[in-house]
């Protein structure tokens, strides 16, 4: 004789359902939700697009041909990666820069020039904001130490920092910066 359990008594199809409803709707929940979030990104991007690509008073990438291009239809806004596609613009600011260092006697002078990737209304904005970028140019080298600068590192970071001051200056007086690249064109310390 054999003896039954009240476990035995349940129909176990009822238990089998229960789990499959639950996953089923865990599915759908999982995959609404990320539907929802890519449609919200996808949406998110094309207004932005659409404002960017809108905007008339926004510098245009140069392609070699002499074509102006949107960021976007350059495939990125600072076009690192395939530098050779785009036509580089060099403006030289005429008068030199100096300025004594930090801690020390000594001071700097400095010749720069600057290069864009970007359409002739960057180098306008230089040339319209020159008196600005000077000054931020000045702070800039103020704070620089004088035994730094004798090294290649040192000078490097001088030419990072003077690049991010004058893309913010522009970004500031203009609402874009756009330099690429920042050169010496002459360095003295003393």
């Amino acid at each position: 004789m054999s003896v039954t359990t009240p476990e035995d008594t349940q129909p176990k199809k009822k238990k089998s359902k229960v789990k499959a409803l639950v996953i089923g709707l865990l599915a759908v929940t999982v995959l609404g939700g990320a539907g929802a979030a890519g449609g919200f990104y996808v949406a998110g991007n094309m207004v932005g697009s659409a404002k960017a690509a809108d905007d008339p008073n926004t510098p245009k990438i140069m392609l070699k041909d002499g074509t102006a291009v949107g960021a976007e239809e350059a495939g990125t806004a600072m076009p690192d990666q395939s530098k050779n596609r785009f036509k580089i613009t060099y403006h030289q600011i005429e008068e030199p820069f100096t300025s004594n260092l930090t801690h020390s006697e000594s001071y700097t002078q400095l010749s720069l020039a600057v290069s864009t990737y970007y359409d002739e209304r960057v180098i306008q904005n230089v040339v319209d904001h020159e008196i600005a970028i000077r000054s931020a140019v000045l702070m800039q080298l103020s704070q620089q130490d004088p035994f730094e600068l004798d090294t290649n590192e040192g000078k490097l970071k001088l030419k990072k920092e003077l690049r991010e001051v004058i893309n913010a200056t522009l970004k500031d007086k203009t609402g874009f910066g756009g330099i690429e690249d920042v050169y010496f064109t002459s360095m003295v310390i003393q």
